[in-house]
């Protein structure tokens, strides 16, 4: 099994009167930036940055960074720009940018163009996610909801052909429209990085994902409802005649380990509610604006049945299977009965949770690797050098370059999906 560091860069210092939800009913779109205090904020960008580099030192077959918008959830509208940071500090880890929300990009080739650049310094280290976004970042863009599907549809394969086509060629789209398509560079992985696209239970997200053989990893959901979800990816994938490798497959799930379980148990409770009573108080009118779902897919999210997040006490998180916490033993327990149900050999793990202080997300994160990480890897690969988490995320072999390389929901009109 492979384990990927998974940070969102939340803005923890929120007001004193934050539990006020008529004052402040989400941490996202309407959340002024009076909120920000820029010199706590440099200190946290380099505080997350020395995070994930310590993940590479300890191991960790990847490192996984993310995309959100005018939200103190997650401070990285640009996640290209922190797996450049990280490209040049790091040596082992894949560098996971999960992902670049294309749908609300303008300019799709830019998107192109960078991630190729990433893959050059990073040495082939390189995975390119993509996302649609959530519902809010659409509006913070300007960008129709109703459009989001198409548009990542054609951003999607316009960036893929860029990769992969001599240019310059022309492309004349309903979105986009470029006389000149010939990006320099060329990625250096061939044909392209690989790709990971988050998938939340829409029968059209699975298919999609399986035809294109990329790496399906889940979001928030109780485990029950993770089953289906990973159940129809690999259904999907039977129904086009193959079996996808369990590396393809990812479990994406915060986890706190503790001495004990009691302990654990206290220890996590304030940040394991930070997150999804705080970050994660979204409301639906944001996050499913009209036009953003099709109808199949609202069937499925109604379906599932899920509470909103800050409605969960911290008791029905852990339950229900939306975060992992105990002791080292519980834990690896844990987290091999999932696997064995879930049929995952990845998992996306948040060790730095909520408002979690760094000393805090430092023992979680060293616990996590020398404690769990050895028994389920063998022991000459724990060292990690996210080759084969590159190959899992393409569904094929790649062909190396001749350099050193360093060890949404989806409809058939485009993905429906919100990232992490």
């Amino acid at each position: 099994m492979k384990f990927n560091f998974f940070h969102l860069m939340p803005y923890p210092y929120l007001p004193e009167d934050f539990d006020d939800v008529e004052k402040y009913p989400s941490m996202s779109l309407t959340f002024s930036n009076g909120n920000f205090d820029p010199a706590k904020g440099v200190d946290l960008y380099h505080r997350y940055l020395d995070e994930l580099e310590y993940a590479d030192e300890l191991g960790f077959d990847g490192i996984v960074v993310n995309e959100h918008h005018q939200s103190g959830y997650g401070m990285m509208p640009s996640p290209n720009v922190m797996a450049a940071a990280l490209a040049r500090r790091t040596s082992r880890s894949t560098i996971m940018v999960l992902g670049n929300a294309i749908p609300i990009r303008g300019n799709p080739l830019r998107v192109a163009e960078e991630i190729a650049m990433l893959d050059h310094l990073t040495r082939g280290r390189l995975v390119s996610g993509f996302v649609r976004g959530i519902g809010w970042e659409h509006y913070a863009h300007g960008v129709s909801p109703a459009d989001s599907r198409s548009r990542f549809n054609e951003a999607h394969d316009l960036i893929k052909k860029a990769w992969t086509t001599d240019g310059p060629f022309q492309w004349i789209g309903e979105h986009y429209e470029y006389r000149y398509v010939n990006v320099w560079p060329r990625p250096l992985q061939s044909p392209h990085p690989p790709i990971a696209v988050p998938g939340a239970g829409s029968p059209e997200t699975m298919r999609w994902v399986a035809e294109n053989h990329y790496m399906y990893v889940s979001v928030y959901a109780p485990t029950k409802v993770v089953k289906t979800w990973f159940d129809g990816y690999r259904k999907a994938a039977a129904d086009l005649g193959y079996e996808p490798d369990p590396d393809n497959i990812a479990l994406a799930t915060p986890v706190f380990i503790g001495e004990s379980d009691r302990s654990a148990m206290r220890e996590a409770k304030q940040h394991v509610e930070w997150l999804f009573h705080k970050g994660l108080r979204q409301g639906s009118e944001i996050v499913f604006p009209p036009g953003y779902m099709s109808a199949p897919a609202m069937r499925g999210l109604l379906k599932a049945g899920m509470k909103p997040y800050p409605e969960l006490s911290f008791s029905e998180l852990v339950e229900l299977g939306y975060v992992i916490v105990g002791g080292p033993e519980s834990v690896r327990n844990r987290i091999g009965e999932l696997r064995d149900e879930l049929g995952f050999g990845q998992m996306m793990t948040m060790l730095a949770i909520g408002d979690m202080p760094a000393e805090m997300t430092r023992r979680n994160t060293e616990i996590f690797a020398t404690e769990v990480m050895p028994h389920f890897r063998p022991e000459e690969s724990s060292a990690g050098t996210g080759g084969g988490l590159q190959e899992a995320a393409r569904g094929q072999a790649i062909p190396r370059p001749s350099v050193a390389l360093s060890g949404d929901q989806v409809s058939t009109e485009g993905p429906e999906e919100k990232s992490a």
